[in-house]
C-alpha cells in the first residue's frame, strides 16, 4: 500500500506533465536481475561459517563451487535459465547472484572418434573448458580445471588412458601428462580463464590413466603435479578420491602419496551421501588426512536429489526406492538445502584444513517441453546427454545413448528455473565483497541506487526510509544521500519517493528494470 507521505508526494507532482515524468524515467537505467522479487525464503535456511579460514586460498573466503561442464552442450541443445524473477538470465549471471565463486570444469583429451563425432558428456575438450574458464572469469569466479586424463568419464570403475596415448610405455606416458597439462593450462588461461586450482586426475582410487599399481600412479601423478607448479606456483593442486566411508582407504592413498613426496596442497573427495556415509565420517576423514599431512581438504563432488521425477525421459541415477541409497534427507528443495548445508558444515569442522565443496552438474538438464524422441535427437546432434551411440568404441559401459540421470538432482527446476537450494551458498560464510564484474550489458556492478541498507535487494524498507528522510524524519549517511538520488539530480527529493515507489508498487517498470552499471550505479530503462 502507498503510505500517507506517498500519496501527499503524489499530490505535490500531481502538476508535472507527462512529458517530464516520461524523460524522468527513461533517463534510468535499469536491470533484469538486481531488481526482481525475491523469492520467498526456503523453509531451511540454516548458515555455515568456516571459522580460522586460510588466507591464501581463494582470497580468504570458502569454495562455494559447482561442476558445471555440461553447461556448454545443454545451451546449444536449448536449454534456457531464469534468474529469481523468472526472467531468462545467462546461467553464469545466476550463479553469480547466488554467491557461487568458482566453477569446476572436467577436461577429456579427445572427446570424439576423430571424424568430428562427439562421445557426448557435455563435449569436454579444451576448447570447451577455455569457453566455460571465460565465462566463468567475466563473474570474478575462478576456476577448477579437472583434467582427467582420458577421452570419456574417468572415475573408479574406468580410468581408459587417451586413445593416442594406449601404446605408451611408463616413461613416455609421463611425459605426455606434463605435456597435456602444460598445453590445457596454457590454453585456458590464454581464452581468459582465472585458473585456481587444478586436479590431477578424477576419483583416482588406485586407479588413473591405465596403471593400476598405486606407487606408479604417484609417479604420474608427479608429472602431472609439476607441471602445473611450474606453470604458476600459486594455482592449487588437489588429488581426488571417492568413497570416504572407505576410511582406511583414504588414509592409504594419503599415506603412499606422503611417502611419494608429493608435491600437491588439496586431498580432495567426491561425497554423495546416498552412497558414501555421514556427513559426521567425512569430516573425521577428511581432518585425520588434513591434520596429518599438512593439506587442505574439500568436497569436489556432491550431490542430492530435490524430486524423484524424470525430467529428460532418461532416467535418474537415484530416486525414492532406489537400491543401495541411504536417502535419509527428504526429497525435497528443503532436504536438497539441507544436505548440501551438512556437507558444507562437515567441511567446515575440518577447521583450517577445510577449504569448501562443489556441487556436481547443478544445471545438467534437457530441454523442456519436448518428446522424448526430440530429446534423444539433441543428445545426439549436441552431445548434451552422458554418452552418444560413438562412445561405445572407447568406453565399453557406453552401450546406448542417454541424456541426464542427474536432473533430479539439479538445484534448477526442469524449466531452469532456480530451486530455493540454490541459496545455500548465499549462507555460507565469510564472505568478501564480490569483485566487479563484466555483464551482459558491458557494464560494470556496483552498489544499487535505491539499496540504501546494503543487502542487494529493493524492498518497502527503503522506500519508508527514502519517504523519511524527505520530510527530514530521518538523517541519511553520506552513501544513502547518494543512493537515494535515483534520478540523480543531486537531491533526495519527492521524485525520487515516487520512482521507487512505482518499481515496488506499480509493475510498470519492474519488468525491464536490469543490474547496474558504470562507475556509478545508476537505472536504465530497456
Amino acid at each position: 500500500m502507498k503510505t500517507k507521505i506517498f500519496q501527499r508526494a503524489v499530490k505535490i507532482c500531481a502538476g508535472l506533465t507527462a512529458s517530464v515524468l516520461m524523460l524522468t524515467s527513461s533517463a534510468l537505467t535499469v536491470t533484469s536481475s538486481a531488481f526482481s522479487q525475491a523469492r520467498p525464503a526456503a523453509a531451511y535456511s540454516k548458515s555455515v561459517t568456516f571459522e580460522s579460514f586460510p588466507s591464501a586460498v581463494n582470497g580468504g573466503e570458502p569454495i562455494r563451487g559447482v561442476d558445471i561442464s555440461s553447461i556448454i552442450s545443454i545451451e546449444e541443445a536449448g536449454v534456457v535459465f531464469h534468474d529469481d524473477s523468472g526472467r531468462e538470465e545467462d546461467i553464469f549471471r545466476v550463479l553469480y547472484d547466488h554467491d557461487v565463486n568458482y566453477i569446476r570444469v572436467r577436461v577429456w583429451n579427445e572427446p570424439n572418434d576423430g571424424k568430428g563425432h562427439s562421445y557426448g558428456g557435455g563435449n569436454n575438450d579444451v576448447n570447451t573448458a577455455c569457453e566455460i574458464g571465460r565465462r566463468a572469469a567475466k563473474y570474478g569466479m575462478k576456476l577448477l580445471v579437472d583434467i582427467q586424463y582420458s577421452d570419456f568419464w574417468a572415475d573408479p570403475a574406468k580410468q581408459t588412458r587417451p586413445k593416442y596415448w594406449a601404446a605408451h610405455d611408463h616413461n613416455t606416458l609421463s611425459g605426455e601428462i606434463y605435456k597435456w597439462t602444460t598445453w590445457v593450462l596454457t590454453a585456458i588461461t590464454e581464452a581468459g580463464g582465472d585458473i585456481g586450482m587444478v586436479q590431477v586426475g578424477n576419483e583416482t582410487n588406485c586407479f588413473f590413466c591405465g596403471e593400476k599399481d598405486m606407487y606408479k600412479i604417484c609417479d604420474l601423478f608427479a608429472s602431472g603435479d609439476k607441471a602445473v607448479r611450474d606453470f604458476d606456483k600459486n594455482i592449487l593442486i588437489a588429488h581426488h578420491f571417492a568413497n570416504p566411508s572407505n576410511a582406511d582407504h583414504y588414509y592409504w592413498y594419503a599415506k603412499v602419496m606422503n611417502e611419494c613426496k608429493l608435491d600437491y596442497d588439496v586431498f580432495a573427495t567426491s561425497y554423495y551421501p546416498y552412497w558414501h556415509g555421514t556427513a559426521e565420517n567425512l569430516t573425521n576423514v577428511l581432518r585425520t588426512i588434513g591434520n596429518t599431512y599438512g593439506k587442505y581438504v574439500m568436497v569436489a563432488e556432491t550431490a542430492y536429489p530435490y524430486t524423484s521425477e524424470d525430467g529428460d525421459g532418461f532416467g535418474n541415477v537415484v530416486s525414492a526406492g532406489s537400491g543401495g541409497a541411504d536417502l535419509r534427507y527428504d526429497i525435497s528443495a528443503d532436504g536438497q538445502a539441507e544436505c548440501l548445508t551438512d556437507v558444507f558444515q562437515a567441511v567446515a569442522n575440518c577447521g583450517d584444513k577445510g577449504i569448501g565443496a562443489f556441487y556436481w552438474e547443478p544445471a545438467w538438464l534437457g530441454v523442456s517441453g519436448i518428446s522424448w524422441w526430440e530429446q534423444k535427437d539433441k543428445w545426439a546432434q549436441y552431445g548434451s546427454g552422458w554418452a552418444t551411440d560413438y562412445a561405445a568404441e572407447y568406453d565399453p559401459d557406453a552401450t546406448s545413448a542417454g541424456g541426464s540421470s542427474y536432473d533430479n538432482q539439479a538445484l534448477f527446476d526442469f524449466s531452469g528455473h532456480p530451486l530455493d537450494s540454490l541459496d545455500v551458498f548465499t549462507r555460507v560464510y565469510p564472505k568478501k565483497q564480490k569483485p566487479h564484474i563484466d555483464d551482459p550489458h558491458n557494464f560494470k556492478i556496483t552498489r544499487l541506487y535505491g539499496d540504501l541498507d546494503g543487502d542487494n535487494e529493493i524492498t518497502e524498507s527503503e522506500l519508508s526510509l527514502l519517504e523519511r528522510a524527505v520530510v527530514n524524519d530521518y538523517v541519511p549517511d553520506e552513501e544513502q544521500s547518494v543512493l537515494g538520488d535515483l534520478n540523480m539530480d543531486s537531491s533526495v527529493d519527492v521524485m525520487d519517493v515516487i520512482l521507487l515507489d512505482r518499481y515496488l508498487h506499480e509493475g510498470g517498470l519492474s519488468a525491464n528494470w536490469k543490474t547496474v552499471i558504470g562507475e556509478k550505479t545508476v537505472f536504465e530503462r530497456k
